[in-house]
Formats: C-alpha cells, sequence, structure tokens
C-alpha cells in the first residue's frame, strides 16, 4: 500500500544542520500493523510523517499504491489516513462535546451527507472502542480519563474508514488498565476492517508484541533491523533492539 525508499530527513540549518533519517526503506502493507520501535530521537515519529506526507524528505521515494507520493496522490493519502497522538487531550477541541469531534472529519469529508447518517457512524465508532455512545457523546473532554479520551480520539480517526491508521505513541500517556482497553479497540477496529493498515509508533516492544504483524527497530534515524514480530521478539539480531527487549514490560 504505503512504501518509502532511501528516506533520509534534516533538520537545522548550517551549523546546527542534522540529519534525523538515515536512507530508510520503508513497506506498509494492507491489512497489517507495523510496528515502529525505537527509543526518544529515534526519527519514528519524522519517518511516520515523512511517509505520510506530513513533512518533507531531502532524499528518497514514497509512493501510495505504487504511484509517487505528490500532487493529487499526496492529497488522497492525507484524506486516507486517520491519526491517534500521544495526548489526547491535546488533540481533542475542550470547548466541545465529544461526539461533535468525533463527528466532524466526516462532515468535513462528506457535505452532502445527512445528519441522521453522521449521527449514526459516529456511534457506531464509538462501539468500536468499545464507549457506549449513548453515556459518551455529551461528555466533554474534562469529564472523561486518560483512556477515555484516548478512545474517543481513536474513535474520530477510525470515523471515515481510514485506508492507513498511524498511531504514534498512543498508550503512553494513560496507565496500565487503559492500555488494555486501547490495545483492545484496536484489535476489534483491525477485525472490522480487514484492509486497513495500522502503524503503531512506540518506544516499548512490550506494549505492541500482541498487535503487531511486523516491527521495525529505528536508532538515530537507521533501521537496526525488521522482521515479523516473532523473530524480532525471539531472535533479535541487534544489541539495540536486544536492549529495548530487556527493557520491555514483555
Amino acid at each position: 500500500m504505503l512504501q518509502g525508499r532511501g528516506i533520509s530527513k534534516y533538520y537545522g540549518a548550517k551549523q546546527q544542520r542534522r540529519q534525523v533519517l538515515h536512507d530508510v526503506d520503508i513497506d506498509v502493507r494492507s491489512g497489517e500493523c507495523l510496528a515502529v520501535i525505537g527509543g526518544s530521537g529515534s526519527g519514528k515519529t519524522t519517518l511516520t510523517r515523512v511517509l505520510l506526507g506530513l513533512e518533507h524528505a531531502e532524499t528518497g521515494e514514497i509512493t501510495y499504491f505504487g504511484k509517487p507520493v505528490q500532487g493529487e496522490v499526496a492529497g488522497e493519502l492525507r484524506r486516507s489516513c486517520g491519526l491517534v497522538f500521544q495526548s489526547p487531550f491535546g488533540s481533542l477541541d475542550p470547548r466541545w462535546r465529544v461526539g461533535r469531534s468525533v463527528a466532524e472529519p466526516l462532515r468535513l469529508h462528506h457535505p452532502d451527507w445527512s445528519q441522521e447518517r453522521i449521527a449514526e457512524r459516529v456511534s457506531e465508532a464509538f462501539r468500536m472502542v468499545s464507549l457506549d455512545p449513548a453515556s459518551y457523546e455529551n461528555r466533554f473532554p474534562v469529564d472523561l480519563s486518560g483512556g477515555q479520551a484516548q478512545r474517543v480520539a481513536i474513535a474520530r480517526a477510525i470515523a471515515d474508514h481510514p485506508k492507513v491508521l498511524l498511531a504514534d505513541e498512543p498508550m503512553s500517556a494513560v496507565d496500565v488498565a487503559a492500555r488494555t482497553q486501547i490495545l483492545a479497540s484496536f484489535a476489534a477496529i483491525r477485525s472490522g476492517e480487514p484492509d486497513m493498515a495500522l502503524i503503531m509508533v512506540s518506544h516499548d516492544l512490550g506494549v505492541v508484541q500482541h498487535i503487531a504483524d511486523r516491527i521495525m527497530v529505528l536508532h538515530d534515524g537507521c533501521v537496526e533491523e525488521c522482521g515479523l514480530t516473532e523473530t524480532v521478539l525471539h531472535h533479535p539480531t541487534s544489541d539495540y533492539t536486544k536492549r529495548l527487549l530487556d527493557a520491555a514490560s514483555l
């Protein structure tokens, strides 16, 4: 579905210029969960933003269904993406009831849809993340726990049936019990959207082991290794991956 080849990225200018991605290759397949793992500053968020056309790379080529990501294809990719960020309270408007936040992408992308159709899809999205629409749609973000707010953010990201769902550290700001609920939500979404690709960005192998089909390990902007989850977890080839495994909550 989505492919990057030879991606390099720099930040800063002149003496402050530094390279944050080094000739990275990446493949995202339909129906797959790819986990991009690495410590803080490894380049994983930058890589995914470049891959989705949200940032520009100095070198490399990105294709979406075989077509270069530029012009109309770049717009199509952005419309086909759902984004979930680390802080749900930072991504939900505190002045809006959360049902309105989940409905907003539908109103923007489908101006011809009736209010009834939008409301029906919003309720479906809430149920996909195990939140009762009748109990939660009319609440404000301040009325939710961190885990509940993150599931609302996930509901908003999936409301318009994205082809690619990017979840950038979606569980790092919630407690262990909420992580379990969020992982269950992602599993339910994948079951309901079997052709959707899920890119999960995380620093913790323990968080993604139950949902990822493949794992890519990044360190200082370079790919340490990439392979099937079972292989990376049980037969790592990189010393850096071994250190991540030692630190993980497996």
